[in-house]
Order: structure tokens, then sequence, then C-alpha cells
């Protein structure tokens, strides 16, 4: 019989014990902070009709193409889910008697059929906060200083880019970008920090713009004042469009001001998201070193998706940010696995010919609410120390046929070395 080669699908992963105590802690610090936010808990299937997902207010083509799709037995066309947004936006379309404004959270594994890279991969898990039903950017900014809280929380220094997408659209209409193309260009500018000035417009030519307006996108590219807002006033009499985006961009920013978190912020105005979803402003969460290259969270304004699935075409203003799991797992290292405490353990009991005194001990401590491992394998007592201080557990208790004999035992503080006596609370 052939020996199987057992490997992993490529873009998946296994995270053992040591990586998965980081993962646990970084999803409980950032569900702990979208508590405090007044957030409620949603769960939404894994397993979503392919037409619901491919809807032209999903993800738009590029993300159709990553798109897993399967059928069922009885012939129905089904896909995995490549984000939480759609079927978030599904729940609100199927349940009108949500009181508004609603407020979500949900974290799950999202599934993408796309090039792996540093932090992504093809199975990841994504943490999503949405709310519908705030027309006003004070939405934005209450995400935004949310996920600054969570990054502190985790001790990841990061920046936060954002932009208007109606404000570069409508820049771009102005520069004589024909209306059919406008997406399609403002995926291509979104690149300009990864790929550079001359492939981008090297893109744009591909895109049979006019000789004109490629002139004029490269002279917005390359203008040095396009980082504050007072630029845009000039285009904005021209444009109802800009000037839509540059109302929303001031109010924004007069929240950050407000919260003092602008030092944090940044406008990118050409930062786009990849995502044909967006209708207004877009941020993107960096580290702040840049030791890793892409984003480690997103989002923005998407008032058109719920009212689209419905097919009423009705306005739901509708607001979210995503966290990347996996890339901030690798943001903030697996060594950190290694060097912390092992908050899973409270006592490590160690018996020594003493398994029932032990197990009555382990199971009275776990009653008490304490965690606590046995050592059932009879491991010799150098190497259950041993592992006790690979594993990094604080407090072990040795309980021998001595110990049991004088009704007491020893708790050892493995890091300082200390050693406290107490007595058996049975006899």
């Amino acid at each position: 019989m052939k020996k199987m080669d057992y490997q992993n699908v490529k873009g998946t992963q296994d995270y053992l014990p040591n990586a998965e105590v980081v993962r646990r802690d970084i999803r409980r610090t950032l569900e702990d902070v979208f508590i405090q936010y007044g957030c409620k808990p949603l769960e939404t299937p894994i397993l979503n009709y392919t037409e619901l997902l491919a809807s032209k207010y999903g993800g738009g083509a590029a993300i159709l193409e990553e798109m897993y799709t399967l059928t069922d037995r009885g012939g129905r066309e089904l896909a995995l889910r490549y984000d939480l947004t759609i079927p978030f936006a599904k729940v609100v379309a199927m349940n009108p008697s949500l009181k508004m404004p609603f407020k979500r959270y949900e974290m799950g594994k999202v599934f993408r059929d796309g090039p792996i890279k540093t932090g992504r991969y093809r199975e990841f898990t994504q943490c999503d906060v949405d709310i519908v039903g705030i027309d006003t950017q004070i939405a934005e900014a209450e995400l935004m200083v949310m996920a600054l809280d969570a990054f502190r929380k985790l001790d990841v220094n990061v920046t936060i880019q954002y932009n208007n997408r109606k404000l570069l659209s409508g820049m771009l209409v102005l520069f004589g970008t024909e209306y059919d193309k406008i997406n399609h260009v403002i995926l291509i500018l979104d690149k300009i920090e990864k790929v550079g000035l001359e492939a981008v417009v090297s893109e744009l030519n591909n895109q049979g713009l006019s000789n004109s307006a490629i002139t004029l996108i490269k002279q917005f590219l390359t203008d040095d004042g396009n980082v504050n807002l007072s630029y845009f006033e000039s285009f904005a009499e021209q444009s109802e469009e800009v000037r839509k985006g540059l109302i929303e961009l001031k109010e924004l920013e007069s929240y950050l001001k407000l919260l003092s978190v602008e030092t944090k912020c940044e406008f990118n105005p050409f930062l786009a998201r990849g995502l044909e979803i967006y209708t207004g402003i877009v941020y993107e969460i960096f580290l702040t070193d840049r030791s890793i290259k892409s984003s480690i969270g997103s989002g923005g304004r998407y008032d058109n998706a719920i009212g689209g699935l419905i097919g009423t075409n009705e306005h739901f203003s509708t607001v979210g940010i995503s966290f990347g799991l996996d890339v901030i797992y690798t943001a903030i290292g697996s060594s950190k696995g290694e060097l912390k405490e092992n908050s899973n353990i409270d006592y490590y009991i160690i018996p020594l010919n003493t398994t029932k005194e032990s197990l009555l001990l382990a199971n009275d401590l776990r009653n008490k609410g304490y965690k606590v491992e046995y050592e059932m394998s009879n491991k010799k007592l150098g190497k259950a120390l041993e592992k006790a201080n690979k594993e990094r557990i604080r407090n072990v208790i040795i309980i021998g046929e001595n110990e049991v004999k004088d009704n007491q035992f020893k708790v050892k503080d493995m890091f300082s070395g200390e050693e406290k006596t107490e007595f058996f609370p049975f006899n």
C-alpha cells in the first residue's frame, strides 16, 4: 500500500498550540474592543448561493475570479464566502425588523483562490464590524478610532490612510476619463505606492485614455499639494461629486481632530480600496514601520449594497471595517507565543505514585475555577519539570507519598523558584 504524502492544501495552514494561543489572544482583544463600542455578535454561513456573492453589489469582477464555487447534490450553484460583508448585507436585507442603527461584529473564515503572500492565505480569518443606519461620517470616525484602540491594546503601531471614492471619481471625470473606465482607472491609481508612477501611467495608456486625460492624471499624481484638502477646493466648484467627497472628508477630519487621533490618520488622495462596492470614505490600516507592505485592516462606506440586494435600490447608510487575523498574527510575530507565560494553565500537577490523591486535588482546583493540567503519562520528575519550563507553566505541584502522609503539598513557582506549602482540602 502506497504511503500517503500528507500536506496542507496550498494557501492553508495549521496553527499549533503556541501559535493558536497568540491568535486567540488577538481575537479576544479585538472582540473585547468591539463589545466596548456597543457592537452585537453575528454569525453567517460559509456556504452561500453563487448568485448572492456574484451580485454586482458584491466584490466586483476581480474578486469573483478568486471565488471558490461548487455544486451540491441538488444541482444548486454554491460558493464559499470571500468576505463577511455581503453575507452581512444579506442578513440586513432578510431582516427588515432590525432596529437601526444596527452595529454588528463577526469573526470567521473566508476563502479566496488568489495569490499567496505574507500574511495572506487562501483560507483566512476576518474580524469585521459594520454599522447600518448612520448617514454622517461619525460612523467612519467611530470605526477608525476603534481600530486605533484595538491596535494600541495589541501593542502594534499603526497608521490609517483614508480617502473618498466620490472625490477620486469626480476628479477623474474632470480630467476627461470616460465613465465606463472610471472604476478600472481607480484600481490602477490605487496601486501607485506598490508599483510606482511609471507603471501606473503605462497601465493608463493601455486603457485607451486620451492623451490630455493621462497628462492631467499624471499632473494630479505628482502635485505636492494633493495631500491637503484645500487643493480640491477649486475642483469642487466644477464638480458636484468632488464637492460631496470634500464635504464628507472635512466632516471626518473634524471628528478625528476632536478625538486627537489626526496624527495617526493620513489623507491619501489615491487610496481607493480594491472593491467596487465602496461609495464614499475608504480607509486602510498599515503598520507604521511598513515591515509588512500590505494593509492589516481596511474598510469604508458602501451605501448601495443592501438596497441593491433587496432589489429596491433603497438607500441603507452602511460603513464597515475588517481586520485580518492572520496578517495581524504575522505582524505580532509567533515568538510571542513562546515568550509569554502559559496563560492556559494555572497549576500543573505531577503525581509520584499518588494517582488518586493527585486526581482529587486536580478536581478540587478545577471546581474552584482554576485551569489545571494533570500529568497522566507517568513522566519521571525531571522530564515533567522540563515540560513545565518549556511550556512556561508557572505553578507546579509535586505530590509524592510523603506529601500524602503529611496531608500537605508544595506549590513551586517555576519563574521565581519560591515554594509555598498548602494543606490538602480533603482527608
